[in-house]
């Protein structure tokens, strides 16, 4: 059984995220979240509140009989979204383009029966 959590249009960088992503790749959800917890990156937060969200869903999707310990994380995907774009002015009435790039982070968890 797969179940799967996703966040739209989270106002950080892809590349900041995907660091994080690898490091839970293919970890139970007990060490994923105990990895997470303790890394120092901001994008752990994001993404350690994605993977309980998934852990939630997996619950609520097989009634309650499903054992939370069992799961895996089988994908952590990151892809870019829209980017907004700002303006800096500089020296001699130039001005710059400032990307504020956003994220669209997925997670999917099995229990590794599939």
């Amino acid at each position: 059984m797969q179940s799967s959590a996703s966040l739209r249009y989270e106002r950080v960088a892809p590349r900041k995220v995907r660091v994080v992503a690898k490091l839970i790749h293919g970890k139970s959800v007990g060490e994923a979240v105990n990895l997470l917890m303790f890394c120092e990156k901001d994008a752990a937060g994001l993404v350690r509140k994605l993977l309980v969200s998934a852990i939630a869903n997996a619950d609520q999707k097989s009634s309650g009989s499903v054992d939370a310990d069992s799961l895996v994380v089988r994908q952590v995907q990151v892809d870019q979204g829209p980017t907004l774009k700002r303006w800096r002015p500089r020296a001699q009435g130039r001005a710059t383009r400032i990307n504020k790039r956003t994220s669209h982070i997925r997670v999917v968890l099995t229990d590794g029966i599939d």
